[in-house]
């Protein structure tokens, strides 16, 4: 176990309320696009739902694994891909798809965010035990700028099992707050191999305990 333990962040349903406001706003442009791309978003749903039909049966089987130091991860009600753009280690774009094949544990991070400070070291001694070729902790930096600064705190706090994902536009974490899975950082999700969401949860947790090692093991196995 890490010396440093994860905290709690805020509820997240006052910030769910506030978004209210500018759904209702938008309802009405919503509703003409929707109506005018009906057969395409048809097409992508059906789609998904075969895709992710593997997925919907493994969520069940996953639930007794939520809980302990891990019980804040909600399982999926609808098992999707979410589309998401970012860099990978080296600086080439990557999408979601490079990540098929593996189960991934993606979260993302920033170093102003005190709570994903705290569980770095913990993410990382579970890329360390648990990673492997069918498994990957994906930890995604959204800090504004260049790459120096996430660099020197995973220097700093001895991050050498996970590699920097970069997103300094935050447009991950706006995809994901669309999506209703993101509240405020740390957010993490659990995709499996197909590229399709099994849980999620917002705010940080013990991810070197034996619980997090448990889930990561399930969710891996074929």
């Amino acid at each position: 176990m890490t010396e440093k333990r994860p905290f709690r962040l805020p509820s997240a349903k006052l910030v769910a309320i506030a978004a209210v406001a500018g759904i209702v706003c938008g309802a009405g442009v919503m509703m003409f696009r929707l109506i005018g791309s009906e057969g395409q978003v048809q097409g992508q749903v059906a789609a998904q739902s075969g895709l992710c039909e593997g997925a919907a049966k493994r969520i069940a089987s996953l639930k007794p694994f939520l809980k302990g130091q891990v019980a804040a991860m909600s399982a999926a009600e609808r098992p999707r891909v979410i589309p998401l753009s970012f860099k990978g280690p080296d600086g080439a774009a990557m999408t979601e798809g490079d990540l098929k094949g593996k189960t991934v544990l993606l979260n993302l991070w920033a170093t102003w965010c005190v709570p994903c400070r705290e569980e770095m070291p913990a993410l990382n001694a579970l890329e360390k035990e648990k990673g492997a070729g069918n498994f990957e902790v994906v930890t995604i930096n959204i800090d504004a700028g260049e790459d120096e600064k996430p660099k020197a705190f995973m220097s700093e706090y001895g991050i050498d099992s996970l590699k920097l994902y970069r997103d300094s536009s935050m447009g991950v974490f706006n995809a994901l707050k669309k999506e209703g899975l993101a509240f405020g950082l740390p957010a993490t999700l659990l995709i499996d191999d197909q590229g399709c969401l099994l849980g999620s949860m917002n705010g940080p947790a013990a991810w070197d305990s034996e619980d997090a090692k448990a889930l990561a093991e399930f969710a891996k196995a074929k």
